[in-house]
């Protein structure tokens, strides 16, 4: 999920008061939006930032439940 989506989810559902609405890369130490590779081409880098995401995530849930 990047800045563009979450604009959109709030629209939707509102304010976000407990602040649970996170992009994949939040849970990260880079938490910025993943680039979209249709629009940049980088498809590697975007591949590289969904793996990052993803392992500081199950790291996430792993030290919090």
């Amino acid at each position: 999920m990047d800045s563009y989506n979450t604009k959109n989810l709030f629209r939707l559902i509102g304010e976000d008061k407990t602040g649970k609405v996170k992009r994949l890369l939040d849970f990260s130490s880079r938490p910025k939006d993943i680039a979209n590779p249709w629009y940049t081409g980088n498809f590697d880098v975007t591949y590289e930032d969904i793996v990052e995401g993803c392992e500081a995530l199950l790291n996430f849930l792993w030290l919090t439940l």
